[in-house]
């Protein structure tokens, strides 16, 4: 649970570093990679990532739109990065003049029941740690690098 808004803006802005790490190592021509048929692809985790805070920015009384006009089937993934980019700026700017320490801890009703806006907050990150370990699987098994979010991969580790 979050209880200050920098100790949220710190922790958001390193996770989506990793995230935004993640999403740089798509490609268009591997968007439709699932890990078997008729599971998430890359591509849908992707623009699920990319759009999912507004979600959660909602919950906690944020306005953060995701301002995109494009069908989902004809995403791409300079479409995926532009609009997390623009999202993960507008959660801060929102964050930041909008919520304050005694905000965080307040109680609040949400699809979860009674909760903090802290409490959501921290849900997003999780939330994205989730579905950015799904893609890291995926990456790999589309032969995409993958990128040492939380520490080296196989691949940067010398030995």
């Amino acid at each position: 649970m979050y209880r200050t808004v920098n100790d949220f803006i710190t922790d958001w802005s390193d996770a989506a570093e990793g995230t935004l790490s993640v999403l740089q190592s798509l490609t268009d021509e591997k968007l439709d990679q699932a890990i078997v048929e008729g599971h998430s692809t890359l591509g849908w985790l992707g623009w699920h990532l990319a759009t999912s805070p507004v979600f959660f920015a909602g919950l906690v009384g944020l306005n953060v739109e995701a301002a995109v006009d494009k069908n989902k089937e004809a995403i791409t993934v300079k479409d995926i990065v532009e609009t997390y980019k623009k999202i993960v700026e507008a959660v801060k700017t929102e964050v930041k003049t909008n919520l304050t320490d005694d905000r965080l801890i307040e109680k609040i009703q949400s699809f979860a029941g009674e909760t903090t806006r802290g409490v959501l907050l921290h849900k997003l990150l999780d939330h994205q740690t989730h579905h950015r370990g799904q893609m890291t699987v995926l990456l790999r098994q589309a032969g995409l690098p993958v990128p040492g979010v939380m520490g080296p991969t196989k691949e940067q580790q010398r030995g």
